[in-house]
């Protein structure tokens, strides 16, 4: 029989060629990223100081619900071979499932080539598990069929009693659906995207961890230390215990590039935790951020604007062409509407306009919008239906285009005076985000929010133009760690924000001048006490539902 060493060894030469039989694209949709050898061994060491120390080898039963060649398992025996010697794995591709059976023959492992969350979980208790590891599928949202995601849905109520968002990916099902097959005190470590801890979907995730069991460590890995090669995810590790939480428990919240080694640690109370937003701030003692309002005595940005995501296409290549395009093709101009280009090919932060309205830049884009049907296109524009008809099936499946109709419809985003970059690095002088004060009639795709005056704002800025360019100077040269407060990262250190985030970011430090102007124009209203100290919350009314 051969060692643990020689099977390990020819796992990760199978493992690279298992991988490369499939296409990135592939992969990606079924959320086949698999774990590196040496951050597995520091996970199952972590999993394995939890356990009872009256654990023997009678008595702890192994569990991966997303087994993949076994990296885990592997690890396990190289370890604690005497400890976790029996144990079950699950796997959906075939040709995984058929590599783990041959390569971990005799060792100990069932390998059953199935969905684990269609699995039925052991009725006795006896059968359950109490070491439970795993990687889960990181499939997003919108590769998970409707039919699917509702069953999914209902699954992970029944079991954890938590109604999961539709935009929740995979690996919060698999969560949620592993409880059943816990032993009670059982310990469970998941890998998962840590994009849980901050975005909406992951509430009722972070519910289950602090209520139905308890949370007993939180790991962050440094998003500029990519835990997966080939997924650009930042990473974290999270260990529970199966049984609720004791009286006054607390949580270990740790970040750094390791598990055993961690650069930050912090003890935080369950009550504490529970009340705050976004998880990826706690071990830097920022549990309580502010929701976007002025009750706390600081102006917002979403007390100024309405904030809403740029129009997303269905396909920009497609959808979105360039002038020498658009003659090649010879479409119509009234079926062209002018749209900002990426923000990787728009140079400053100031966009003028052309004597037609469109932006006056080098690299000028247009995007395909149209809401007549095939056979009105095909009758009054013809050319335009002889390029429509050209675009490939590929792309009329796309999620976006196969729910629309007709396919190639676009939403309407009216161009906005204000704009801001959607994902951005920071380093060499460079700031994660841009805003764009933009004079022309372009509208901008979702690599871009747009924001939109509030109505007293939009009156002020008929009286005196100046405010918005003077809102525009602040914002380029805010802290920028007070745009990092509100975003989330991810690997590589990839920064992200969501409009809602963008909302929070304080105009505390906006200057006393246009504070002042903003305060006579009536956009903000201020105590007659002290001007500045207090701002008194805008009316909510949207200038574009």
């Amino acid at each position: 029989m051969s060692s643990v060493a020689e099977r390990e060894a020819e796992r990760l030469l199978v493992q690279d060629a298992l991988d490369l039989a499939k296409q990135p694209s592939e992969r990606n949709r079924l959320g086949q990223f698999a774990t590196p050898p040496a951050l597995a061994a520091d996970v199952v060491a972590e999993s394995l100081r939890y356990l009872p120390e009256s654990a023997t080898r009678s008595s702890v039963r192994f569990l991966d619900p997303a087994l993949g060649t076994g990296t885990f398992w592997s690890a396990a025996q190289s370890i604690s071979p005497d400890l976790v010697c029996r144990g079950v794995g699950y796997e959906i591709d075939q040709s995984f499932a058929d590599v783990s059976r041959r390569l971990w023959a005799g060792s100990g492992l069932r390998v059953r080539c199935s969905d684990f969350t269609r699995a039925e979980a052991p009725k006795r208790a006896r059968d359950r598990f109490d070491l439970v590891i795993c990687n889960p599928p990181y499939v997003r949202h919108h590769h998970i069929a409707g039919g699917e995601k509702h069953r999914l849905r209902n699954a992970s109520g029944a079991v954890a009693g938590i109604h999961l968002s539709g935009l929740a990916g995979l690996y919060c099902y698999f969560m949620a659906l592993a409880h059943r097959w816990m032993r009670r005190g059982a310990i469970a470590v998941w890998l998962v995207p840590s994009e849980f801890m901050d975005v909406n979907y992951g509430l009722p995730l972070k519910q289950y961890l602090l209520e139905r069991v308890t949370l007993l460590r939180v790991h962050q890995f440094d998003p500029d230390d990519v835990q997966f090669a080939d997924a650009l995810v930042s990473s974290a590790v999270v260990v529970i215990r199966n049984e609720p939480p004791p009286e006054g428990h607390a949580v270990e919240f740790t970040r750094g590039s390791t598990l055993a080694q961690p650069v930050r640690s912090l003890r935080i109370g369950v009550d504490r935790i529970r009340a705050a937003q976004r998880w990826t701030q706690v071990t830097d003692g920022k549990l309580d951020p502010p929701e976007p309002n002025s009750a706390n005595g600081h102006l917002r940005l979403g007390d100024l604007f309405t904030i809403k995501r740029g129009l997303v296409t269905g396909g920009n290549d497609f959808f979105v062409l360039a002038e020498e395009d658009i003659k090649r093709h010879q479409l119509p101009r009234d079926l062209l509407a002018p749209i900002l280009p990426s923000p990787r090919y728009l140079p400053g932060t100031e966009v003028f306009a052309a004597d037609d309205g469109s932006p006056d830049l080098e690299r000028r884009r247009f995007l395909l919008r149209c809401d007549l049907t095939e056979d009105e296109v095909a009758q009054r524009y013809p050319q335009a239906w002889k390029y429509l008809s050209s675009a490939p099936q590929s792309l009329r499946d796309r999620y976006i285009c196969r729910h629309r109709t007709p396919w190639y419809r676009q939403e309407r985003r009216p161009p906005a005076p204000l704009l801001c970059t959607y994902l951005g690095r920071q380093g060499n002088g460079r700031r994660p985000f841009r805003f764009i004060l933009n004079h022309s009639t372009a509208t901008a795709a979702n690599v871009y929010h747009l924001l939109y005056p509030l109505p007293r704002l939009a009156s002020a800025m008929e009286s005196d133009p100046s405010i918005l360019r003077r809102i525009w100077s602040y914002l380029n040269a805010v802290d920028v760690q007070e745009l990092l407060r509100e975003s989330r990262v991810y690997g590589g250190g990839l920064r992200k924000l969501e409009p809602n985030e963008l909302a929070r970011v304080s105009l505390a430090g906006i200057g006393p001048e246009l504070d002042q102007a903003l305060a006579e124009s009536g956009v903000v209203q201020y105590p007659a006490t002290e001007l500045g100290a207090t701002h008194q919350l805008l009316e909510g009314v949207q200038l574009y539902p």
